[in-house]
C-alpha cells in the first residue's frame, strides 16, 4: 500500500490534519486501517493493521496543551507500573488528539460469556476478574505499591457527587425522556431516599475506582487474559463501587446465587491481599446501596445518550437495570416508598 493510499484511507475514514498519516506509520508499511464499532463517549477508534501486527489508534479533541495532564495517559501509565493489566501505550500525538495503543482484539468479557456453557464457566471468569480488581484497589490506591502523587486520589465520590449523580437522572430520564413531571411529594420521597444512600455510601472507606467497571470494559485474551480498558475517568470511591458496576451490570445479568458466591470470593480475595478484615453483613448493605446508586446512574446516562446526542443504543438496557434496582430494595423494607415512588412514575 502506498503513502498516498493510506493517507486516502485516513482522510475517508478520519478528519485530521495532512501529516498524520506520516506520523502513524513509515511510508508503505500499512496494510488497512478501519473504523471500529464506538463506545457510549465521543471517541473514535481505528484498527491499523501491518503485515502480522495491528494497532488501535485512539481518536480524541487534541490535547497539546494538557499532553502532561491528560487523565488516560497519567491512569495507564500508573496502572501499567504497579502491575496491573492495561493496554500497552505506543505512541502519542497530542496535536492531533491521537494515541496508538496495543491491540486488545474484539473479545469483550461481555462477549465471551455468551459462549459459557454453566454457571461454573461463567464463576471462573468473574473471579479471575475480580482477581485484576482487588490487585488494582490494593496496590495501586493511595499507599499501595507505588508512591505517587495522582489527581485522581484528590478526587472522590462525596455525597454531592453521588447525589448529582441522581440528579442527572431525574433530569435525563424522568423528566426529558419520559416527559414525566415528579409530584412535590413525590419528589420529596425520592430525593431524602436517595440523599440517604448517598450519605451512606460517602462515608465509607475509600480506594481508587476505575468508575466504569463492567463486561464491556474487560478485554478478554487468550490464554485467559483479562485487560481493562476506559480506565480514565479513575478517582476514589467506596471498595463496592466498581464491583456492584461488575456483579449488577446493565449489559450482563447474573443469578443472585451466583453474585452471592462471588460476593464471597471477592472478600476472600480482599482479606488475603489487603490483610483487612470485612465484616459480611456490613459488606453486603453497602454492595446493594452502591448498587442502587449505580444502576440509578447508569439510566441517566443511558437517557442521556438520547437526549444529547440522538444515540438510542442505550435505551435497550433501561429496563434490566431498573429491574435491578427493584430486586435489590425489595430486601429493604425501609426503602419500600423509594422503590415504590421510583417505580410509579416508569411502570405507571
Amino acid at each position: 500500500m502506498t503513502t498516498k493510499e493510506v493517507k486516502e484511507m485516513l482522510e475517508q475514514q478520519l478528519t485530521i490534519d495532512e501529516d498524520v498519516s506520516q506520523w502513524l506509520m513509515k511510508p508503505g508499511s500499512v496494510d488497512s486501517f478501519v473504523k471500529l464499532p464506538g463506545d457510549a463517549s465521543t471517541r473514535q477508534y481505528f484498527r491499523m493493521s501491518f503485515g502480522n501486527e495491528s494497532r488501535i489508534v485512539m481518536k480524541m479533541e487534541a490535547f497539546r496543551d494538557r499532553a502532561d495532564k491528560l487523565p488516560f495517559l497519567i491512569i495507564q501509565e500508573h496502572l501499567a507500573s504497579v502491575g496491573i493489566p492495561v493496554p500497552a501505550v505506543y505512541d502519542v500525538d497530542p496535536d492531533n488528539g491521537l494515541i496508538v495503543l496495543e491491540d486488545l482484539g474484539d473479545m469483550t468479557l461481555l462477549r465471551k460469556l455468551q459462549e459459557v456453557s454453566n454457571a461454573d464457566v461463567e464463576r471462573h471468569l468473574y473471579e479471575q476478574v475480580i482477581n485484576s480488581l482487588v490487585e488494582l484497589q490494593v496496590k495501586a490506591s493511595p499507599g499501595g505499591a507505588r508512591a505517587v502523587e495522582l489527581d485522581a486520589f484528590k478526587l472522590r465520590f462525596d455525597r454531592e457527587k453521588l447525589m448529582w449523580e441522581m440528579g442527572f437522572t431525574i433530569e435525563h430520564f424522568y423528566e426529558l425522556h419520559l416527559k414525566r413531571t415528579l409530584r412535590t411529594a413525590d419528589r420529596k420521597i425520592i430525593m431524602d431516599g436517595l440523599e440517604e444512600i448517598c450519605g451512606f455510601l460517602a462515608g465509607l472507606p475509600t480506594v481508587l475506582a476505575h468508575r466504569d467497571f463492567h463486561s464491556r470494559n474487560i478485554m478478554v485474551l487468550e490464554p485467559e487474559r483479562f485487560v481493562m480498558i476506559d480506565f480514565q475517568d479513575a478517582r476514589m470511591g467506596p471498595a463496592v463501587y466498581d464491583l456492584a458496576s461488575l456483579l449488577r451490570d446493565s449489559y450482563y445479568q447474573l443469578e443472585e446465587a451466583q453474585i452471592s458466591r462471588l460476593l464471597d470470593y471477592y472478600v476472600a480475595r480482599w482479606e488475603a491481599l489487603s490483610g483487612q478484615p470485612v465484616n459480611r453483613d456490613e459488606f453486603r448493605y453497602a454492595f446493594d446501596m452502591m448498587s442502587v446508586q449505580r444502576n440509578f446512574k447508569a439510566i441517566g446516562s443511558f437517557a442521556s445518550f438520547l437526549n444529547r446526542r440522538g444515540n438510542p443504543t442505550y435505551l435497550k438496557y433501561i429496563g434490566n437495570t431498573f429491574e435491578n434496582i427493584r430486586r435489590t430494595l425489595l430486601k429493604y423494607p425501609q426503602y419500600s416508598r423509594l422503590r415504590e415512588t421510583l417505580f410509579h412514575y416508569y411502570y405507571f
